[in-house]
């Protein structure tokens, strides 16, 4: 047998292997090494690698390290800024990702109906999911000061009141009621908000002139509290989904509520709802208007605005790029 024939048959008959990358700032790590412990038993894995996230380094690092030894399937086990950095690293690789939700939102997980409140049954998932190739953004921005930044994003950006809201998030409270601490921060930040005008373009189509509150950039559209941002957002159709929130006024906004709560989420799911909404002009209204490309241009008028990705502040931004890396990202999902 040649050097090569048996580094062929070492690699066949080695038992996969697992990294668990893990924010240690999260409550329930301990408990999760024995619930790994025995899925790792169940799956004939050998033992995991685990790796420590850092303020620093929230996941990335980690993840080529993972992948620099050669691991099987890699776990992050975090809230969304951890799985978004994983993510980063895995991109285009091949390795899958696994998810055990640790944080308040894990928006990511929850749309790809990952259990957010059983470990053991997410653990399970990373373990013997399956595989599925996902959509993932990728976020060219530009800083005030003219510096350019990648960034990607799983869930959805934004720029407008979003951002301004996530940034006002008491991070107390966030930690003691989870995604219902957004609900006041809207609260606090919508008086305040101002709406601002934004060149916007879809692939190479026409540029328009908008003012706006917020234009969000999405790959999937459920939000926690029964919202339904965008029904027809698909993470692995290979298009952009871009909302554009242009209220004039408070009733605007209660317009838009309407849409996102009542609307997307129980009229357009029946033949006598969407002829209602035909009825009503619910299709028709402005408040709330919905783009669709493989790619999205936008450049601010006056002062730069804040920016989130996937429900985490990014600072803020005087123009943007998105463009959608199809079937970039391996996920372990529910059969």
């Amino acid at each position: 047998m040649t050097a090569l024939e048996q580094q062929a048959t070492d690699a066949a008959s080695r038992s996969p292997r697992a990294a668990v990358i893990f924010n240690p700032t999260k409550q329930g790590v301990d408990s999760l090494r024995a619930i790994v412990a025995a899925a790792e038993s169940r799956q004939h894995f050998a033992p995991s690698l685990w790796i420590e996230t850092t303020a620093d380094d929230p996941g990335k690092g980690m993840a080529l390290e993972a992948i620099e030894a050669g691991v099987d399937l890699v776990i992050a086990a975090g809230g969304d800024g951890t799985v978004r950095s994983v993510a980063a690293a895995l991109r285009g690789t091949g390795v899958p990702l696994g998810l055990v939700p640790l944080g308040t939102g894990n928006l990511f997980a929850r749309n790809l109906e990952i259990p957010v409140n059983d470990r053991a049954d997410a653990v399970v998932l990373a373990f013997a999911g399956l595989d599925r190739a996902v959509d993932v953004i990728v976020a060219d921005v530009t800083r005030p000061d003219g510096s350019d930044e990648t960034h990607v994003s799983l869930v959805m950006s934004g720029i407008g009141i979003d951002a301004a809201m996530i940034s006002n998030t008491n991070s107390d409270l966030k930690k003691r009621v989870g995604w219902l601490a957004y609900v006041d921060a809207g609260i606090r930040a919508l008086p305040a908000s101002k709406p601002y005008r934004v060149e916007h373009r879809i692939d190479d189509g026409r540029s328009h002139r908008s003012k706006v509150s917020s234009i969000l950039v999405a790959n999937l559209g459920y939000l926690p509290g029964n919202i339904e941002l965008i029904p027809d957002a698909v993470i692995d159709d290979g298009r952009l989904d871009v909302v554009v929130l242009a209220p004039r006024n408070l009733f605007g906004w209660l317009l838009i509520w309407r849409k996102v709560t009542w609307e997307n989420r129980v009229l357009r799911k029946s033949i006598l709802g969407r002829q209602l909404l035909d009825l009503t002009g619910g299709n028709r209204r402005r408040e709330i208007v919905y783009l669709r490309g493989r790619s999205v241009e936008l450049d601010i008028d006056g002062d730069a605005e804040e920016f989130e990705i996937d429900g985490d502040e990014f600072g803020r931004v005087t123009a943007a790029r998105f463009t959608v890396d199809a079937a970039a990202l391996i996920v372990r999902v529910p059969r």
